[in-house]
């Protein structure tokens, strides 16, 4: 039965001409009452201000936009709103978003939308409700520009870059825990002693030495060059007569670029003169940061296509084909439009799920353009393909192409050849070669330079040809599975600090070399010495998880911190409940394998472990903390 009658309640977020209202947004960033992911929490009502009208109307307007929703059955105005909330929350991009709780109440409904930004997760909620309110007005709603614009909130978010968020996804679906390190701008993936941090694809464990090396160009080719891989000829230069005369002693085209640098900043190939080198030369110097002394490479340009060679552990895993932007003619549209038109497609929506990056038009372009006799302002013949750039740079509008099944062996073999010499886990190799199914033996192969934080979603979602799992393979270096990015965790819905304590000293007696964590809502240990207690609790969960000697981690989530807090953490090996609320019972909702519950009813005693479950009644002396303890030494 369809929900359409009135309800009689005072509103606090609606205004008069509303039919409908949201109040108590709340969000959680981990497990919850109401999910057992991070999660936008808020209630949805009617007003009684204004009817709305019948829900047929609302589903045919948003199926529209999202025509499976048209075959689903909604109960009431609550559950297409929430599941309107889902679809909209995942921005067109696909994202991972796909939990929902809906809780009906006598007067409203409690929904819980799955969510990894607030910001994002909040504006998605206002976004439905105005659709839902201009639906009701019968007044056009402008859906395409606002997600736009949620899609700009999440993708300058901490979890909006391409690789961040392929990374989290993929820790997601491997139950890897990952979560962002604020005070530190750091991803966190795993607990404790097990836990490895990062930003993209560089983490602590990578040399930063390393790392600083593979951005001095110059040291890089020169080190490339001693170990006998092919390395175009050319010098540093600090001026354009410097860089004029080393053109001329190894011959045009040539290539220019900032030794200090990155992302094709400052990069021009296939300079063929004098007059395309001073282009070339100030474009590189203003590619070069701030803080850094002028120092330019030019160097002999190699024709052929630009590829990324990507070694994870130093092992090769994927390659990729970069081709500079281009349109195709069709006889009666300018190159400016033809670029609008492209910039439109799918495709290049640029955002971090997306093949593609929208076309830029700059300088470089334009003179390139002038080089083939071009401007922005001409018609090209139908089928025609003009390349817009010389640099096959993604983030300027380049195709990506899979080119991992076609790679030579001894390419293969001398991608991961340079990955053995540098303590990094991920490597990114620039070569230019014709064809990267000729071995690099037989000439006209060149490496142009190699990336310590090299991007992967060139490789994860190419514009053409297979997807490769890059992120998994970057996990899998660190974690096998999910269970060996996790500690031990005890879970109590109550404890106090002299039961804490012993339950530490317990564990100690037996794993004397062991790092315990343990809170509650009074204190905060490692092992027997007291730390500060943060007045935000989950703040001290974090604090104990992001210890990298942290063997053991005991919390206290009691009644009042799940429904204010939720917890920062999924999943538990051990839960102790003393006579347990109904929301208290979550803590037995996300359990790991091989868990074990021990529940205390009065002086009834039940223990599950392994499906089975004990029963028995405590002694009329007999201390809760004997029962526990017992059971904690199979995890110990």
């Amino acid at each position: 039965m369809v929900q359409q009658q009135l309800i009689d309640t005072v509103r606090v977020n609606a205004r008069k001409t509303d039919a409908f209202d949201i109040f108590n947004l709340k969000h959680y960033i981990g497990p919850n009452p109401y999910l057992e992911t991070g999660a936008l929490v808020f209630d949805f009502a009617l007003t009684g201000h204004l009817s709305p009208r019948p829900i047929e109307e609302y589903i045919s307007a948003i199926s529209d936009r999202y025509p499976h929703l048209r075959d689903e059955t909604s109960e009431s105005y609550g559950h297409l709103f929430a599941r309107t909330v889902s679809e909209v929350g995942k921005l067109d991009m696909g994202l991972h978003l796909n939990r929902l709780n809906l809780k009906q109440h006598p007067n409203y409904f409690t929904i819980a939308a799955q969510s990894v930004h607030f910001r994002t997760s909040r504006a998605v909620v206002y976004c439905v409700w105005d659709w839902f309110e201009a639906i009701t007005q019968d007044e056009d709603f402008e859906l395409d520009d606002r997600i736009s614009r949620l899609q700009d909130t999440f993708r300058y978010s901490v979890y909006g870059g391409p690789t961040v968020y392929a990374l989290l996804r993929t820790a997601q679906e491997k139950k890897i825990p990952a979560f962002y390190l604020w005070d530190e701008g750091l991803m966190q993936y795993g607990y404790g002693k097990k836990l490895i941090r990062g930003v993209a694809t560089t983490f602590d464990c990578d040399s930063h030495l390393d790392s600083d090396f593979t951005t001095r160009k110059d040291d890089c080719k020169a080190f490339l060059t001693t170990l006998g891989f092919p390395v175009p000829k050319g010098n540093v230069v600090v001026s354009l007569g410097e860089a004029k005369a080393v053109a001329e002693r190894i011959g045009y085209p040539v290539a220019v670029k900032p030794v200090a640098g990155h992302k094709g900043i400052g990069v021009t190939a296939d300079v063929q003169n004098s007059q395309e080198l001073e282009f070339a030369f100030s474009r590189a110097l203003k590619g070069i940061p701030e803080e850094q002394a002028i120092a330019i490479i030019v160097e002999k340009s190699i024709k052929g296509a630009d590829f990324r060679l990507l070694c994870v552990n130093g092992r090769f895993v994927a390659a990729t084909e970069r081709r500079p932007a281009s349109v195709t003619g069709d006889n009666y549209s300018t190159i400016a439009e033809l670029i609008k038109r492209e910039n439109r497609k799918p495709a290049r929506l640029d955002t971090p799920t997306s093949a593609m990056s929208k076309i830029q038009s700059d300088d470089a372009m334009e003179m390139f353009l002038s080089e083939q006799g071009l401007s922005l302002n001409s018609v090209i013949e139908t089928g025609r393909i003009v390349y817009l750039r010389k640099v096959a740079n993604l983030s300027a509008g380049g195709l990506s192409i899979d080119a991992t099944p076609t790679v030579h062996p001894d390419n293969i073999i001398l991608a991961q050849d340079i990955a053995q010499h540098f303590r990094l886990t991920c490597l990114g190799i620039d070569a230019i070669s014709p064809t990267l199914s000729q071995s690099w033996k037989s000439g006209n192969f060149g490496i142009l330079e190699i990336n310590a934080a090299p991007g992967i979603f060139m490789h994860l979602n190419p514009a053409v040809g297979e997807s490769v799992d890059v992120p998994s393979h970057i996990l899998e270096t660190f974690f096998k599975s999910g269970a060996d990015a996790r500690i031990p965790t005890i879970a109590f819905n109550r404890i106090s600090v002299q039961e804490l304590q012993e339950t530490i000293d317990h564990i100690l007696l037996q794993q004397p070399d062991w790092t315990i964590g343990a809170v509650c809502r009074q204190a905060v240990f490692v092992n027997r010495s007291e730390k500060i207690l943060n007045k935000d609790y989950n703040t001290n969960i974090q604090n104990l998880l992001r210890n990298p000697k942290l063997d053991l981690l005991i919390a206290e989530y009691p009644e009042d911190v799940l429904e204010r807090d939720g917890m920062f953490y999924q999943g538990n090996n051990i839960v102790v409940l003393d006579n347990p609320t109904e929301t208290e019972m979550v803590l037995t909702r996300d359990l790991l394998e091989d868990s074990t519950v021990v529940v205390k009813e009065g002086n009834n005693i039940s223990i599950r472990h392994k499906g089975l479950i004990e029963q028995y009644t405590l002694g009329e002396s007999e201390p809760f903390t004997r029962v526990y303890l017992k059971e904690i030494g199979t995890i110990l």
